[in-house]
């Protein structure tokens, strides 16, 4: 294996990612408010919607259950 070239890896440098701008000013612009306000949090974590609504159904189903004895 001696005719094989080794080659060493060399890593790229770090370069931390800018902060964003009206982040780092604290700026509240109403571009900002409206984003904000169209924020779906559904969109973003549907799971735990879906388990809140499994929760509820067997909450009820179980509210049922005690009512029909």
């Amino acid at each position: 294996m001696a005719d094989e070239t080794e080659t060493q890896f060399t890593p790229r440098p770090f370069a931390p990612a800018p902060e964003p701008a009206a982040a780092a000013a604290g700026s509240t612009s109403p571009a900002d408010a409206d984003q904000a306000a169209d924020h779906d949090a559904f969109a973003e974590r549907p799971e735990v919607y879906m388990g809140a609504a499994f929760a509820g159904g067997l909450a009820l189903a179980a509210l049922l259950r005690l009512l029909g004895r």
